[in-house]
């Protein structure tokens, strides 16, 4: 079974990589439309009821960012073991991945049950907003353990390349988001916190129908025979995962400091914002899907020894989900407010929310660039990469020009939005020449690899 799914990626590269990409395409499409469920139900609430969720992001996106990061990195090691045909190892990683996110998931909870109050205000939240916001984050923290190993579930079918299955997973769980949402948001009259209840009982559900798939479909299995710690293991997962953590964690500083930048304009200006990210991470979800795909893919042509597949299938995967995004921003670009309407009927948020969006829409190719070069790194087990076009988009570019624009200049909001494209520019530039030089660097490797065995 491992063989004949090796060999057949390696046959077809380019349709491997549609057929990890669209099964994980419906799965993002799961992921934002649990977020796009709540906003769409909580915009209802009114102005402070969506404020209250972009405030929430941020943290809930750093939970997310976590927790994937060990995903991402147990999943890029089984990859590569599977590639290399260590079924063995791939499950003692499994494991390692599984017990990781299980003691981060306890130390998180506690920590941020703590810490919940106090960064809200850091946040720039009101106090209107406040009681909301902790409310609806009171709530993820208390079931957090329930997301974190459904999702190391869901990264090990991944990493085999079965995108099926954990999209199945996802599909169901949101299912009884969607039913549930409304439920505890309306009759139930728990509102924003509602929103929230509601998700939790859906990761669990997802975690348990995960286990359900894992003892039936999974070709690694999640076993305590199959454990035997490694400081080795530990070490490459977080290798590749702790620097994807740390660059998803830059997103979210971004999203912290940009929030504060809207709320310096007022609590519109904040749920104006929040509900354009939103839509641009519908948008942008194919060519990321393509991007995560690579993650698999890189990964089993890296431990195959397969270099000379590596350099097409990357620049295919960037043609592919460039030329989407872009498509895309078009659409957007002309008529923002037909899908603004999808979660506002208030005239001031759709005319603040389109201004920005035309503008935010430069961003879309730009992340896709330094996603499809941070995915094709982790896939061969290099995250520090990633990381670093992330630092510089975020910290030294994006974060500093909208500090100045606003606090220094005095410019408007879009000003914002300016910045944010800036930085996405400088970090394509840079990542595009930092994985052309990884590339050529294996080239090199595997010429004279030809030439060793031919001199034997």
């Amino acid at each position: 079974m491992l063989r004949n799914r090796v060999d057949e990626f390696i046959s077809n590269p380019k349709k491997a990589l549609f057929i990890l990409a669209g099964p994980t395409v419906v799965g993002m499409l799961v992921q934002v439309l649990y977020n796009l469920a709540d906003t769409a139900y909580v915009g209802r609430l009114g102005a402070e009821a969506i404020a209250a969720l972009t405030f929430s992001f941020p943290l809930f996106f750093i939970l997310i960012s976590i927790n994937s990061g060990v995903g991402i990195g147990m999943g890029s090691r089984v990859s590569r073991l599977l590639g290399a045909k260590n079924l063995k190892e791939a499950e003692n990683t499994a494991m390692h991945g599984l017990f990781i996110s299980i003691a981060m998931a306890i130390i998180i909870s506690i920590l941020g049950i703590i810490a919940i109050k106090p960064l809200f205000r850091l946040f720039g939240a009101s106090e209107e907003v406040l009681p909301i916001a902790i409310s609806y984050m009171f709530t993820i923290l208390i079931a957090i353990i329930f997301m974190f190993t459904s999702f190391i579930i869901n990264s090990l079918f991944g990493a085999q390349g079965d995108t099926r299955t954990s999209t199945t997973i996802q599909i169901t769980a949101l299912i009884i988001n969607i039913i549930l949402d409304p439920i505890f948001i309306y009759p139930l009259g728990f509102g924003v916190q509602g929103a929230a209840i509601a998700t939790c009982i859906a990761f669990a559900c997802s975690l348990a129908l995960g286990i359900c798939f894992i003892r039936k479909k999974s070709y690694v299995k999640l076993r305590i025979s199959a454990f035997s710690f490694s400081w080795e293991t530990i070490r490459d997962i977080f290798s590749v995962g702790g620097t994807a953590t740390l660059t998803m964690l830059l997103i979210s500083i971004y999203m912290v400091f940009i929030n504060k930048f809207m709320a310096h304009f007022g609590t519109e200006y904040v749920a104006a914002f929040g509900i354009v990210i939103r839509l641009e991470s519908l948008a942008t979800m194919p060519s990321m899907a393509v991007s995560f795909s690579l993650v698999t893919l890189v990964g089993m042509f890296y431990g195959a020894k397969r270099f000379d597949l590596l350099r097409g299938t990357i620049k295919y995967g960037m043609m592919v989900s460039v030329m989407f995004t872009v498509a895309i921003g078009i659409i957007f670009f002309i008529i923002p407010s037909i899908f603004l309407r999808i979660f506002t009927s208030d005239s001031n948020l759709l005319t603040l929310g389109s201004a920005y969006m035309r503008i935010n829409v430069f961003t879309f190719p730009l992340m896709i660039i330094s996603m499809v070069v941070s995915r094709s790194m982790q896939g061969m087990g290099f995250g520090f990469p990633g990381l670093i076009i992330n630092f510089m988009r975020v910290i030294l570019v994006a974060i500093p020009i909208a500090y100045i624009f606003v606090h220094v200049i005095g410019y408007g909001y879009l000003s914002i939005g300016v910045a944010a494209v800036a930085g996405g520019l400088s970090a394509s530039i840079v990542g595009i020449i930092w994985l052309q030089s990884k590339l050529r660097k294996l080239d090199n490797e595997m010429r004279l690899q030809v030439e060793i065995e031919k001199a034997d």
